[in-house]
């Protein structure tokens, strides 16, 4: 082997971690805030993905989670919580608040019309 093709192989090791950290790393929780009546709040920015991504909310306490869509791209304008049966449209560069209250513990998936954006509802027991 010469030096060309052991740098190659270091660099496509580099590159398969990258991908397997960024699309399977953990990812940081954001746990919703108590708002006014005790609703559990949080605004998500849909840009290329949802930021912040993995959200944890209480069990059995309304919840009001705000998209914010700062951009046009097609993939985005839609959220889908299929668990709880809920699909909203997300105009671009406008907030859209989702309502609702859940009612069983444990995580489930958000994601766009397209299944490419994905987020995660962690929500706790009582």
């Amino acid at each position: 082997m010469d030096s060309a093709e052991v740098v190659a192989i270091i660099g496509g090791m580099v590159a398969i971690a990258f991908v397997l950290w960024y699309f399977f790393g953990e990812r940081e929780r954001v746990a919703a805030s108590a708002g006014a009546g005790g609703v559990q709040e949080i605004k998500i920015t849909v840009r290329g993905g949802y930021s912040p991504d993995v959200i944890v909310v209480r069990e059995h306490v309304p919840v009001r989670l705000n998209f914010y869509r700062d951009e046009t791209a097609s993939c985005s304008e839609q959220v889908i919580f299929q668990d709880f049966g809920i699909s909203k449209h997300l105009p671009p560069f406008k907030t859209t608040s989702i309502e609702f209250t859940p009612d069983r513990a444990g995580e489930f998936t958000f994601m766009c019309g397209m299944s490419m954006m994905r987020g995660k509802l962690i929500v706790e027991p009582e």
